[in-house]
């Protein structure tokens, strides 16, 4: 990991780049009391620039939640919108946190199962799903291994920001890998490494449709070969924040190969699982559904 002060170049003249360190390391040492009530505060702050993702996870709850009612549905939304605002601040506390207070925070289970699959100098996939604390999640776990993590994430196409964002993951990871970077990720794995990987957003290649909630989502199915090809281990991991403002992370057995579309049917089936434990800690901002079966129609249509 990288000295705290010292932040990659990426070319851009950035003024607000050390106020921003600034300000981010101070939410992160917010006891965790105050940094979920400023989340909530955020919340209702921001709410009218989040109208448009406000729509979109509105829409995801009515298609996988057709059970409720619509007044439970709104009280879903509302939540799911507080807890995926909260998620920068936990951000923030993943990147910027102190290594004393974060071990304090977490209850971490099944270590043991990445201990056996990485026997032998194996490397390991830990997939999970998009969580608004992922990152929070990853450092906790890289802690409690001794070992920082590498992470897959997307860049960021505002040059300020990624600045930002290469610098905050270079305190709490050991690598990041971008999400296309399928040969960067492979060299990791075949070298032994921990990768933690969210593979649940809707990446229009390499994918099989399969159930997620009742609906057909496009869903990457390639998480079996991309352990053969490594010889790495694929372990599911979960990462949810408890009623009492604590975290759960748990760990899974490693999954066996699969054939590419009952790969990604598996995974889907397991993220259901997982979401319906606390379903507002999910990204549901996100058109998951976008891409749709040939013939199938938009399900976003005029959001």
């Amino acid at each position: 990991m990288s000295e705290p002060g010292r932040v990659p170049s990426t070319g851009a003249r950035c003024w607000l780049l050390g106020p921003a360190n600034v300000l981010a390391a101070g939410v992160a040492r917010l006891p965790q009391r105050a940094l979920l009530a400023a989340g909530t505060l955020l919340h209702a702050l921001a709410a009218p620039v989040l109208a448009g993702r406000r729509r979109i996870a509105a829409r995801n709850i009515a298609l996988c939640f057709p059970a409720l009612d619509a007044a439970a549905q709104s009280r879903l939304l509302q939540s799911t919108m507080r807890d995926n605002v909260t998620g920068l601040l936990e951000s923030l506390r993943g990147w910027f946190g102190r290594d004393a207070d974060l071990h304090d925070l977490v209850a971490i289970e099944g270590l043991e199962h990445l201990r056996a699959a990485r026997a032998g100098g194996r490397g390991a996939l830990l997939v999970t799903g998009h969580m608004p604390h992922l990152e929070l999640g990853g450092r906790m776990l890289g802690l409690a291994l001794r070992e920082p993590l590498a992470i897959v994430a997307r860049r960021n196409n505002r040059g300020c920001l990624q600045r930002f964002l290469e610098g905050a993951r270079a305190r709490a990871f050991h690598q990041v890998i971008d999400k296309k970077d399928a040969r960067g990720l492979l060299r990791t794995l075949s070298r032994g490494g921990v990768v933690a990987w969210a593979g649940d957003q809707d990446f229009n290649y390499q994918s099989a449709f399969v159930p997620f909630f009742g609906v057909p989502a496009a869903t990457i199915s390639v998480m079996s070969q991309l352990g053969r090809r490594a010889d790495a281990a694929v372990l599911p991991y979960g990462f949810q924040r408890e009623a009492d403002g604590r975290y759960r992370l748990w760990i899974e057995p490693a999954w066996e190969p699969l054939p590419p579309a009952q790969d990604a049917a598996r995974y889907m089936a397991w993220l259901e699982r997982v979401v319906r434990r606390h379903p507002s800690q999910y990204l549901w901002v996100h058109r998951r559904f976008k891409t749709r079966p040939p013939g199938g129609p938009d399900l976003y249509s005029g959001q």
